[in-house]
């Protein structure tokens, strides 16, 4: 068994060796330059991973921090090496997996001081300055530039002492100083607002350059009691390792690129925004976002800064693995449930960077199971912020081909039955449709079920379908036929009694079914 990737640097090479890093050695200027590129890249197929060397102006800085940009972006390989599965595990397959990851959890392991390549380099007091670092500006309109957009972000619940890592927007407001912007209802805002009630100041740490894992992790909802880094590390199969600061009393992830430890005091807070965020628009500028005192900057000789952009699709850097991590974590919260019959879950990643829909394709067992899943997709832990569009389909729809799932929805969905709304569901301040922005950050919801309607299951028309056999006869010819590349994947055939589903495809030219390696998913 392979040994898990250990840092960014690991999995860069990962990435080169699959062909989707290009290195840019010439000058690139840090200010909205990278991100046009970044932009840019992600509408390329393949979509590669893009490492400036030079940022320009930074010759002689100290640091000789580079930059990563568009790190994930729609390419699922790369989502896949991140959760440790191999590069070509199809989408509904690496989905399921990262569901079945995501019931393990594995405790991080503490190691010493000498043994965190994180602390290769260390400032402090007078020492820091973030002009050193080429934090970008994104967007034209942007208020500033902004660090940790592809971060882990790292606070401690004043009550139960519990870790949490998220991912937040931190505007830079001077050379020891950054804001933290926080939506409503994230963990790090409700911590902050917890110790402020209490008259206390509050510790965290940020690390600005991370294995992409971080990212992934830290940007799902979890049990408020349990910490990322036990999710985290069920996913690569083995304790991550961690390091206490020595400016806070914070584990921070031993093996980052580069961290920052600071306090937040009570009440401290100082104008923010705006940035171009990821429906696509900019979020409104904040009258007030709490501010960190940057007390330590820890980081590996020549550290590289992982930039994420917030964009319309496929340019979004969160589209691509929102789509699996979060399709994964509604799963799993189904699976808790005890809701039975769920055969894929899918968060789109063109809808506002997989945040707007998800379609879960279900077996209706029972008089309404579809209702009781769309309800329970909707409000669960995982799906329940932002989420607009929640879709139940039958077995034989694949949630992730929106052509399927619109078939379903045109004609098996009668809005006047089975269009249910809900009002006045958690949300943000950057949904750009709730005008004017005071009426935000409260949404809705609405539930449809594009499932045929389980009382008439006996009568409910008949859809047209292949034979298995011919199915199977086809695919042996295909390429003698002269037809091109792979033939698609079916996953329903026709019997003489019933619809039998069960998924099929993808058959390389030229093997014969059943043959070895000629099954894809």
């Amino acid at each position: 068994m392979a040994k898990p990737i250990q840092d960014l640097r690991e999995w860069l090479g990962k990435v080169a060796e699959i062909g989707e890093l290009v290195r840019v050695n010439k000058p690139v200027d840090r200010d909205e330059e990278m991100s046009a590129i970044g932009y840019l890249a992600a509408k390329q197929t393949p979509s590669p991973a893009v490492l400036f060397e030079n940022p320009a102006g930074f010759e002689k800085s100290p640091v000789g921090a580079t930059s990563l940009w568009n790190i994930l972006g729609p390419s699922t390989k790369r989502v896949a090496l991140t959760l440790e599965e191999p590069a070509d595990t199809p989408v509904t397959e690496l989905i399921k997996r990262a569901k079945d990851k995501l019931k393990r959890r594995i405790p991080p392991r503490e190691v010493p001081a000498a043994e965190a390549p994180v602390f290769e380099n260390t400032l402090l007091g007078d020492q820091i300055d973030l002009d050193l670092l080429p934090i970008p500006r994104h967007w034209p309109l942007d208020g500033g530039r902004y660090a940790g957009t592809a971060d882990a972000v790292i606070t401690r619940d004043p009550d139960s002492g519990y870790l949490n890592i998220g991912t937040y927007r931190m505007m830079i407001q001077g050379k020891r100083e950054c804001g933290l912007y926080l939506s409503p209802g994230k963990d790090a805002r409700l911590h902050i607002t917890r110790a402020w009630e209490q008259g206390k100041a509050i510790e965290v740490a940020a690390a600005w350059g991370i294995d992409p894992l971080f990212m992934m992790v830290g940007s799902q909802t979890f049990p408020k009691n349990v910490s990322e880094y036990e999710f985290a590390g069920g996913i690569k199969g083995e304790p991550i390792p961690v390091v206490k600061g020595k400016t806070t009393d914070l584990l921070l992830p031993a093996n980052a690129e580069l961290v920052i430890e600071g306090i937040i005091r009570p009440d401290s807070v100082r104008a923010e925004g705006p940035f171009g965020e990821f429906p696509g628009y900019y979020g409104r500028p904040e009258a007030g976002c709490p501010l960190v005192e940057i007390t330590a900057v820890h980081f590996r000789t020549r550290p590289i800064l992982t930039n994420a952009l917030m964009a319309d699709y496929p340019s979004c850097e969160q589209s691509g693995f929102f789509s699996v991590i979060r399709s994964a974590k509604i799963w799993d919260d189904l699976d808790k449930l005890g809701i039975p019959g769920i055969h894929g879950v899918y968060s789109h990643p063109a809808a506002a960077g997989g945040f707007g829909m998800t379609v879960i394709s279900m077996e209706q067992r029972y008089a309404g199971h579809a209702a009781q899943t769309l309800a329970l997709a909707a409000q669960g832990p995982g799906g329940a912020y932002y989420t607009k569009w929640i879709i139940a389909v039958d077995e034989d729809i694949d949630p992730t081909d929106m052509d399927q799932v619109i078939w379903a929805m045109a004609s098996r969905c009668n809005p006047v039955e089975d269009i249910d709304i809900l009002r006045n569901t958690w949300s943000t301040w950057l949904d750009p449709t709730q005008n004017p922005p005071e009426e935000r950050p409260y949404g809705s919801k609405a539930l449809i079920n594009a499932c045929k309607e389980h009382r008439y299951l006996p009568v409910f028309s008949k859809r047209t379908t292949l034979r298995e056999e011919v199915y199977n006869k086809v695919a042996g010819r295909w390429s003698d036929l002269g037809l091109p590349g792979k033939i698609p994947t079916v996953r329903a055939f026709e019997s003489d009694q019933k619809i039998v589903y069960h998924e099929v495809g993808g058959f390389e030219p030229g093997l014969q079914p059943g043959e070895e390696g000629t099954k894809k998913g």
